[in-house]
């Protein structure tokens, strides 16, 4: 019997917390709580006392804290973690399934379930969108089409929302990157993963559901905070990818950049050269994390995790 810790990274859950947990009975659970300022920690303490919790002081944004509950399962000596959102509730013997079809094909690194919303009778939208893309065309054409399904579907990314991972993964290509704090670090785990030669897999009979609907979408208005903040996550998957020299494009980005910056002086545009210019300093800034990133994820090893 393969050995399973599941690891969720809380910052304020009580919306989510007693689904998420009560979905996770029977399963080894450790919770990193991100320095909550709500009744998080203390609700779990008191409701759930064999959930181990790894209180941090600060909080230190989605990868980080994955890192540190991924560091306690591996000093145990399991066989898998499996990585659970606080707002993501177990359905059924998924993490069975999961486990059932990684030992048939060894060869995938990250297996995920099929994401649904709350009601259970969509997919989540997000996870609809990630895999609408030709190079998913089999998943959708087997499930419209009434086909045979397979265990498992490969796909070039999936949302870190429910991640199987096997532990001999981890020590190969190395847990979360933490030049990410938050968004942009699964893409980045999932290219090491595709460099390394592992895949990445959605198990078709298997579900979890991601509550978020009730979410308001926030519009960012170009060269504000937000649009800045995506910015510098964009820059970092896009030229952080060890699988197409991505570090090779940042000098054209730079020149271009800098083009966008002298034609609207030109123009007397001068919002869009101030923007313009922010993005460049805010990816000359970046530069230096990325390359450090680019050379350390293309070694083999247990990048980003403190084993004892």
């Amino acid at each position: 019997m393969k050995e399973v810790y599941i690891i969720i990274v809380t910052y304020n859950a009580m919306t989510w917390i007693k689904e998420c947990l009560d979905s996770c009975k029977g399963y080894k659970v450790i919770v990193v709580d991100n320095n909550s300022n709500d009744k998080t920690v203390s609700y779990i303490s008191v409701n759930y006392p064999e959930v181990i919790i790894l209180k941090q002081k600060n909080n230190l944004g989605f990868g980080r804290a994955n890192n540190i509950g991924i560091n306690y399962a591996i000093n145990t000596g399991c066989d898998y973690v499996f990585l659970l959102n606080q707002d993501a509730y177990l359905v059924g013997n998924v993490i069975d399934r999961l486990v059932n079809v990684h030992l048939n094909n060894l060869d995938y690194g990250i297996l995920s379930p099929i994401h649904i919303n709350k009601k259970e009778n969509l997919l989540d939208e997000k996870f609809s969108n990630y895999l609408n893309s030709p190079k998913n065309k089999n998943f959708y054409s087997d499930y419209v089409l009434n086909n045979d399904l397979k265990d498992v579907y490969k796909v070039p990314f999936v949302n870190a929302a429910s991640w199987l991972i096997p532990i001999k993964v981890l020590l190969e290509v190395g847990g979360f990157d933490t030049m990410f704090f938050l968004y942009g670090e699964d893409d980045n785990l999932c290219q090491r993963m595709e460099f390394h030669k592992y895949k990445v897999g959605v198990v078709s009979k298997a579900k979890v559901i991601h509550d978020r609907e009730f979410r308001n979408k926030t519009i960012i208005k170009k060269y504000s905070k937000g649009y800045f903040k995506q910015q510098l996550i964009s820059y970092k998957v896009s030229f952080g990818n060890i699988n197409n020299n991505g570090l090779l494009k940042i000098k054209s980005k730079k020149t271009f950049i800098y083009k966008q910056v002298l034609k609207n002086v030109f123009f007397l545009k001068f919002k869009t050269v101030l923007g313009e210019f922010n993005n460049l300093r805010l990816l000359r800034l970046a530069e230096l994390e990325i390359r450090k990133s680019y050379q350390k994820n293309k070694l083999k090893g247990p990048h980003y995790l403190k084993l004892k």
